[in-house]
């Protein structure tokens, strides 16, 4: 079997999913061809494991201030480029595309009728699941960006619905946390506005990821230049995480036991959306705004316990060697069996 798998790479998660899809499909006869798009092909890092991979411009959403910018998106967007890799992108030597909410192999895919496989957290939301603003545009965004034959979502849990736990790699050993010492990734948020709000917390450590950022020591402020490597020691070792409202790391926090601070990108539908879940099922903690009152009292909560999510990736990638011909609902069940969630989460079904 050959696949192209294309990745939304405007955020980090996605590619950190496709990492973990990677390590497995590895240990699969599967031939696979990576495709990103979203992001300047010079500013991707830390990507050997995915081989002589492709990169495209594709559509990206534009932000500032912890806010989508539609205007700026717009201006940004270019849609002939587009067009043109979508026409020109060849997927008749694949059996099947795999698409984490990236259009150009979905459109690709689609104008070809080819098989094209849907697998993201952006599909669990054609699920009944919990959501909140979503107005006309994003329901567009979410049917009409990247879409596809078929459609496996990921989240935090299945809400009586046949969608699979998040996809992480189970290889990071979960360790004795480092007292006070805190991860935080807000990409979309001002650097100096970060720093600001945590200045008072003086007898913590915060190692702050970010774009703007190179490595640098500003006191109780660990300044760090973007890299998976550091990235993941760092979280292996924190007591807790202050995050935007994504998918992949609040996941990764949840497998780890880490506790959650979210702030959503406002008038962004996924993670506004993101945010309600993990407040509802009672396992993060959340600010609409950066606030360093809530900072300090989710520093003064208690600290959490790990959810045992299953190899999702190499159940997945067995799956699809074996032509991937399970029903969803069979292979949502046989997953959500193996999880179990704290005593203090609020689950709002039984296990599917």
């Amino acid at each position: 079997m050959r696949i192209l798998y294309g990745v939304q790479a405007t955020g980090n998660g996605h590619i950190t999913r496709a990492r973990a899809m990677a390590q497995a499909l590895n240990d699969t006869d599967i031939e696979v061809d990576f495709l990103f798009t979203g992001r300047p092909a010079d500013q991707l890092f830390n990507m050997e494991l995915f081989g002589q991979y492709k990169a495209l411009p594709g559509l990206s959403f534009a932000t500032s201030g912890g806010r989508v910018d539609l205007i700026k998106t717009l201006q940004q967007a270019r849609i002939r480029q587009l067009f043109s890799d979508i026409n020109k992108l060849d997927v008749s030597q694949y059996d099947l595309v795999l698409n984490d909410f990236e259009p150009v192999s979905a459109w690709a895919a689609k104008r070809a009728n080819k098989r094209c496989i849907g697998l993201s957290h952006q599909s669990a939301f054609s699920f009944d699941i919990p959501k909140t603003g979503q107005d006309l545009g994003s329901k567009l965004v979410m049917r009409y960006f990247a879409p596809s034959s078929e459609q496996l979502g990921v989240h935090w849990h299945h809400f009586g619905q046949p969608i699979l736990p998040p996809i992480i790699d189970v290889g990071m050993t979960q360790t004795n946390a480092t007292d006070n010492k805190v991860v935080v990734y807000l990409p979309f948020e001002e650097l100096s506005i970060i720093k600001q709000m945590l200045q008072p917390f003086s007898n913590y450590r915060f190692y702050i990821y970010h774009p703007q950022a190179t490595n640098a020591e500003e006191g109780h402020l660990s300044l760090r230049a973007l890299s998976r490597v550091t990235f993941e020691h760092d979280l292996l070792e924190a007591e807790g995480v202050i995050a935007n409202g994504g998918f992949e790391l609040p996941s990764e926090a949840l497998f780890l036991g880490k506790k959650i601070l979210v702030k959503p990108l406002v008038r962004q539908f996924e993670q506004e959306s993101n945010v309600l879940t993990l407040e509802q099922l009672g396992l993060a903690s959340s600010m609409a705004d950066l606030d360093s009152s809530k900072v300090s009292q989710w520093l003064d909560a208690p600290s959490a316990q790990p959810i045992n999510y299953p190899d999702v990736a190499g159940r997945l990638s067995q799956w699809l060697a074996e032509g991937a011909q399970q029903s969803l609902i069979e292979l949502s069940h046989e997953l959500w069996q193996q999880v179990r969630f704290p005593s203090y989460a609020t689950l709002p079904a039984p296990s599917v």
